[in-house]
């Protein structure tokens, strides 16, 4: 039995969807963030020594980071049919947006975060100060560099359904975090398939039960 190590509004959705969608049966203990910090409680570490979620426990076995994670339930599962075949140009794409994912996608996604948290746990007297510091930061380096990343989704969704080809894969359920967050971040309305392809995720009937089994999530 898989036991998933479940924070609420993180990147952990991504495992429950995943074991929905190979159909294992996994419980859920889940973990409320810090109401002040926003961050994950000390009983997490108790898990992993770093405090992270997600993390997937089977037995003695406790396998931390969510594309590990899916690298490893595939293997364990390679029926499932959720990673393209090797030495085919699927699998290159599919190996490419594994690893962008949690790499080129979401550093300026999490600098927009952090700089647009930054005046708000600022002392009063250099609120201001800070405010215009990471306004600056965020239309001069963080903006652009997100719309960047936009405009290559949309390109990329314009070639198929899903980003490892015509075929829905883990890369899908990696890629799905960083289009959530951007569409707390950013304006979709001109980015039809970076929409799109939000809306076939959100209705898949895994997608849904892992919502159900997981709790609140702020980017469904």
């Amino acid at each position: 039995m898989f036991i998933v190590h479940h924070l609420e509004d993180s990147r952990s959705q991504r495992v429950l969807w995943l074991l929905e969608e190979m159909g294992l049966e996994y419980e859920v203990v889940r973990y409320a963030r810090d109401p002040a910090t926003k961050l994950a409680p000390p009983a997490l570490k108790a898990i992993h020594p770093l405090g992270k979620s997600p993390i997937l426990q089977e037995g003695d076995t406790i396998v931390a980071e969510t594309g590990a994670i899916v690298e490893h339930l595939l293997d364990l599962r390679p029926q499932a049919g959720l990673r393209p075949p090797p030495g085919t140009e699927e699998r290159r794409r599919f190996t490419y947006w594994m690893h962008y994912a949690e790499g080129s996608a979401m550093t300026p996604l999490l600098l927009k975060l952090i700089f647009g948290e930054l005046p708000k746990r600022s002392p009063g007297l250099i609120r201001p100060i800070v405010k215009g510091i990471s306004a600056k930061v965020g239309s001069g380096f963080i903006d652009p560099q997100i719309k960047a990343h936009l405009d290559f989704w949309e390109a990329e969704l314009g070639r198929s359904d899903w980003f490892a080809g015509d075929h829905f894969s883990g890369a899908d359920v990696m890629m799905s975090f960083p289009l959530e967050a951007a569409s707390s971040r950013a304006d979709l309305s001109a980015r039809p398939n970076i929409r799109g392809f939000l809306e076939r995720i959100h209705a898949r009937p895994a997608w849904c039960r892992a919502l159900e089994r997981g709790g609140p999530y702020a980017y469904a």
